[in-house]
């Protein structure tokens, strides 16, 4: 069987020869069929390369938390609708090319929810990409400085769901805002966007340096977008205090 063996492992079908090892070592399978048999190992190798590009999408999404949405607390003290975060979890808006704005007081776990639907969505088969304003528009300013500016604008542009975190927490210049006013321009109507921020809506447009371009990055962003409003305890000070009362006791 060696030969076998190392011929999958050539053929780079790394799932199909632990599939057809698990069998050799058992004699669970003694009595299927050719074809059972068969197909289990087809189910072994779809499995292992399924798994490996979700991690490969996952590691390029680069998201802050490792969070799903298994993971998130959808008490209704926090605001959370279980049933919109479950139906976004399902990923239709990302396929409608619609947005997600995420809204809450520092500490109230905005970050932990985008991280979470990013999961969810690199689940389905989508590119993700996490990226704070601040951290995007360092990039952006680089790329103007590099000529690699209209390279960074398609990277963006092919990207299925883009998080940006952190939305606003800063006023922008005029050129940041023309810089975010041109990656949202592009993404708009083609793929998804997701934003979280702590600064409420109503304030957004006084924050961004030209009115003109405020008004078109605010139409791109809010009017076809769902909305999260998170509220409650920070969620960083409650772990930190159920930690130290875990520890005391």
């Amino acid at each position: 069987m060696q030969p076998l063996l190392d011929k999958l492992d050539a053929l780079k079908l790394y799932g199909l020869r632990a599939g057809l090892a698990d069998q050799l070592a058992s004699t669970h399978y003694a009595d299927l069929s050719f074809e059972d048999r068969l197909g289990l190992l087809v189910d072994a190798e779809w499995m292992a390369r399924t798994n490996a590009n979700f991690q490969r999408r996952l590691k390029a999404a680069r998201l802050h938390h490792n969070a799903t949405v298994e993971d998130l607390d959808l008490a209704a003290t926090r605001g959370l609708d279980r049933a919109q975060v479950l139906s976004l979890a399902m990923g239709e808006w990302i396929q409608r090319h619609l947005g997600v704005i995420v809204l809450g007081p520092t500490g109230a776990g905005k970050t932990f929810v985008a991280c979470a639907l990013g999961h969810a969505a690199c689940r389905l088969n989508h590119t993700v990409k996490y990226e704070p304003l601040s951290r995007l528009l360092f990039n952006t300013a680089l790329a103007h400085a590099d000529g690699s500016y209209t390279r960074l604008l398609d990277q963006f542009r092919r990207v299925d769901l883009l998080i940006l975190d952190d939305f606003l927490r800063d006023p922008l210049t005029p050129a940041q805002t023309r810089d975010l006013a041109d990656i949202l321009d592009d993404r708009y109507g083609r793929q998804a966007t997701l934003v979280a921020a702590q600064v409420p809506i109503e304030d957004w447009h006084a924050r961004l340096a030209d009115p003109t371009l405020a008004d078109a990055i605010l139409d791109r962003l809010v009017h076809n977008a769902y909305r999260l409003q998170l509220k409650g305890e920070s969620q960083r000070k409650t772990r930190s205090s159920l930690a130290m009362s875990i520890t005391s006791s």
